[in-house]
Protein backbone atom coordinates (compact mmCIF):
# COMPACT_ATOMS: atom_id res chain seq x y z
CA UNK A 1 0.00 0.00 0.00
CA UNK A 2 1.24 2.79 -0.96
CA UNK A 3 1.98 6.67 1.37
CA UNK A 4 -0.32 9.05 0.97
CA UNK A 5 0.78 11.48 3.66
CA UNK A 6 2.30 14.41 1.95
CA UNK A 7 6.28 14.72 3.09
CA UNK A 8 5.44 17.61 5.89
CA UNK A 9 3.05 14.95 7.30
CA UNK A 10 5.76 12.19 7.27
CA UNK A 11 8.48 14.69 8.70
CA UNK A 12 5.48 15.64 11.61
CA UNK A 13 4.89 11.91 12.17
CA UNK A 14 8.59 11.76 12.80
CA UNK A 15 8.87 9.08 9.68
CA UNK A 16 11.01 9.24 6.73
CA UNK A 17 10.75 12.28 4.50
CA UNK A 18 12.54 14.07 1.63
CA UNK A 19 13.65 17.34 3.06
CA UNK A 20 14.16 18.82 -0.39
CA UNK A 21 9.82 18.73 -0.50
CA UNK A 22 8.63 22.31 -2.08
CA UNK A 23 6.12 22.54 0.68
CA UNK A 24 9.33 21.85 3.35
CA UNK A 25 10.84 24.65 1.22
CA UNK A 26 8.78 27.05 1.66
CA UNK A 27 8.15 26.82 5.03
CA UNK A 28 11.80 26.95 5.58
CA UNK A 29 11.69 30.36 3.49
CA UNK A 30 9.23 31.53 5.50
CA UNK A 31 11.12 30.97 8.72
CA UNK A 32 14.34 32.54 7.18
CA UNK A 33 12.60 35.34 6.51
CA UNK A 34 11.06 35.81 9.92
CA UNK A 35 15.03 34.98 11.45
CA UNK A 36 16.00 37.64 9.41
CA UNK A 37 13.43 40.13 11.19
CA UNK A 38 13.69 38.60 14.71
CA UNK A 39 17.92 38.63 14.74
CA UNK A 40 18.01 42.26 13.13
CA UNK A 41 17.49 43.76 16.69
CA UNK A 42 18.43 43.43 19.90
CA UNK A 43 17.01 46.37 20.99
CA UNK A 44 13.46 46.24 20.39
CA UNK A 45 11.11 46.57 23.40
CA UNK A 46 9.84 43.04 24.84
CA UNK A 47 6.67 43.21 23.80
CA UNK A 48 7.61 43.57 20.22
CA UNK A 49 9.81 40.67 20.27
CA UNK A 50 7.30 38.41 22.47
CA UNK A 51 4.94 39.34 19.26
CA UNK A 52 7.44 38.36 16.65
CA UNK A 53 8.20 34.61 18.77
CA UNK A 54 3.97 34.37 18.91
CA UNK A 55 3.95 34.68 15.29
CA UNK A 56 6.54 31.98 14.30
CA UNK A 57 6.87 29.60 17.20
CA UNK A 58 4.38 26.78 18.18
CA UNK A 59 3.58 28.25 21.59
CA UNK A 60 5.20 31.14 23.77
CA UNK A 61 4.79 31.62 27.33
CA UNK A 62 4.45 34.93 28.74
CA UNK A 63 8.35 36.32 29.90
CA UNK A 64 10.00 34.48 27.22
CA UNK A 65 13.63 36.04 26.29
CA UNK A 66 15.11 34.68 23.03
CA UNK A 67 18.21 36.69 22.05
CA UNK A 68 19.16 37.26 18.79
CA UNK A 69 20.82 35.55 16.38
CA UNK A 70 18.38 32.12 16.86
CA UNK A 71 17.93 30.17 14.16
CA UNK A 72 15.48 27.25 13.73
CA UNK A 73 14.45 25.06 11.10
CA UNK A 74 10.15 26.25 11.04
CA UNK A 75 9.40 27.07 14.14
CA UNK A 76 6.22 25.76 14.00
CA UNK A 77 7.32 22.61 16.43
CA UNK A 78 8.85 24.84 19.08
CA UNK A 79 6.65 24.99 22.57
CA UNK A 80 8.44 27.26 25.31
CA UNK A 81 7.17 27.72 28.29
CA UNK A 82 6.91 30.70 30.74
CA UNK A 83 9.88 32.74 32.22
CA UNK A 84 12.43 30.69 29.91
CA UNK A 85 15.93 31.89 28.96
CA UNK A 86 17.56 31.18 25.75
CA UNK A 87 20.98 33.28 25.06
CA UNK A 88 22.79 34.23 22.14
CA UNK A 89 23.43 31.73 18.75
CA UNK A 90 21.06 29.28 20.21
CA UNK A 91 20.57 26.53 17.26
CA UNK A 92 16.99 24.60 17.59
CA UNK A 93 16.57 22.37 14.89
CA UNK A 94 12.91 21.52 15.07
CA UNK A 95 11.46 19.08 12.33
CA UNK A 96 9.74 17.57 15.06
CA UNK A 97 8.23 18.68 18.03
CA UNK A 98 10.76 20.67 20.31
CA UNK A 99 9.52 21.30 24.36
CA UNK A 100 11.33 23.73 26.86
CA UNK A 101 8.85 23.42 30.35
CA UNK A 102 8.92 26.73 32.35
CA UNK A 103 11.65 29.32 34.21
CA UNK A 104 14.49 26.65 31.77
CA UNK A 105 17.32 28.45 31.63
CA UNK A 106 19.33 27.81 27.88
CA UNK A 107 23.04 28.98 27.65
CA UNK A 108 24.58 30.41 24.79
CA UNK A 109 25.35 28.59 21.68
CA UNK A 110 23.33 24.94 22.57
CA UNK A 111 21.77 22.91 19.97
CA UNK A 112 18.44 21.18 20.46
CA UNK A 113 18.80 18.69 17.41
CA UNK A 114 15.69 16.95 16.57
CA UNK A 115 16.71 16.20 12.91
CA UNK A 116 18.16 12.78 12.43
CA UNK A 117 19.71 10.48 9.18
CA UNK A 118 19.60 7.50 7.95
CA UNK A 119 22.45 5.22 8.49
CA UNK A 120 22.79 3.75 5.30
CA UNK A 121 24.42 5.72 2.55
CA UNK A 122 21.70 5.10 -0.24
CA UNK A 123 19.11 6.62 1.84
CA UNK A 124 20.74 9.58 2.59
CA UNK A 125 21.63 10.09 -1.04
CA UNK A 126 17.76 10.37 -1.45
CA UNK A 127 17.32 12.76 0.51
CA UNK A 128 15.53 11.09 3.12
CA UNK A 129 15.77 12.07 7.11
CA UNK A 130 13.23 11.84 10.19
CA UNK A 131 12.94 13.51 13.46
CA UNK A 132 12.98 12.53 17.26
CA UNK A 133 11.11 14.69 19.73
CA UNK A 134 12.84 16.64 22.60
CA UNK A 135 11.43 17.39 25.89
CA UNK A 136 13.34 19.42 28.27
CA UNK A 137 11.23 20.09 31.52
CA UNK A 138 10.68 22.67 34.20
CA UNK A 139 13.52 24.44 35.99
CA UNK A 140 16.19 22.87 33.66
CA UNK A 141 19.95 24.44 33.27
CA UNK A 142 21.35 24.08 30.31
CA UNK A 143 25.36 25.04 29.81
CA UNK A 144 26.62 27.45 27.22
CA UNK A 145 27.98 25.11 23.88
CA UNK A 146 25.99 22.05 24.96
CA UNK A 147 24.55 19.75 22.41
CA UNK A 148 20.69 17.65 22.70
CA UNK A 149 20.90 14.94 20.27
CA UNK A 150 17.94 13.79 18.68
CA UNK A 151 14.81 11.47 21.11
CA UNK A 152 16.54 12.93 24.40
CA UNK A 153 14.06 14.28 27.04
CA UNK A 154 15.59 16.06 30.04
CA UNK A 155 13.78 15.82 33.53
CA UNK A 156 12.61 18.69 35.96
CA UNK A 157 15.52 20.30 37.39
CA UNK A 158 18.49 18.67 35.51
CA UNK A 159 21.19 20.75 35.08
CA UNK A 160 23.46 20.09 31.73
CA UNK A 161 27.14 21.44 31.88
CA UNK A 162 28.39 23.41 29.43
CA UNK A 163 29.60 21.92 26.20
CA UNK A 164 27.99 18.27 27.36
CA UNK A 165 26.90 16.28 24.70
CA UNK A 166 23.23 14.59 25.36
CA UNK A 167 23.10 11.61 23.93
CA UNK A 168 20.62 9.88 26.38
CA UNK A 169 17.70 11.07 27.93
CA UNK A 170 18.40 12.86 31.74
CA UNK A 171 16.36 12.15 34.87
CA UNK A 172 14.70 14.84 37.36
CA UNK A 173 17.67 17.02 39.24
CA UNK A 174 20.39 14.77 37.57
CA UNK A 175 23.73 16.71 36.57
CA UNK A 176 25.29 15.31 33.47
CA UNK A 177 28.50 16.75 31.82
CA UNK A 178 31.14 15.50 29.37
CA UNK A 179 30.65 14.02 25.73
CA UNK A 180 28.99 11.43 25.91
CA UNK A 181 27.53 13.16 28.76
CA UNK A 182 27.18 11.29 31.67
CA UNK A 183 26.05 11.82 35.39
CA UNK A 184 28.38 13.33 37.87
Amino acid sequence: MSDTRSEKQKMLAGDLYRADDPELRADAARIARWMDRYNASQARPAAESRALLAEALGSVGDSVTIRPPFFCDYGYNIHIGRDVFLNFNCVLLDVVEIRIGDRTQIGPGVQILTADHPRGAAERASFLEFGRPIRIGADVWIGGGALLMPGVTVGDGAVIGAGAVVTRDVAPGATVVGNPARPR
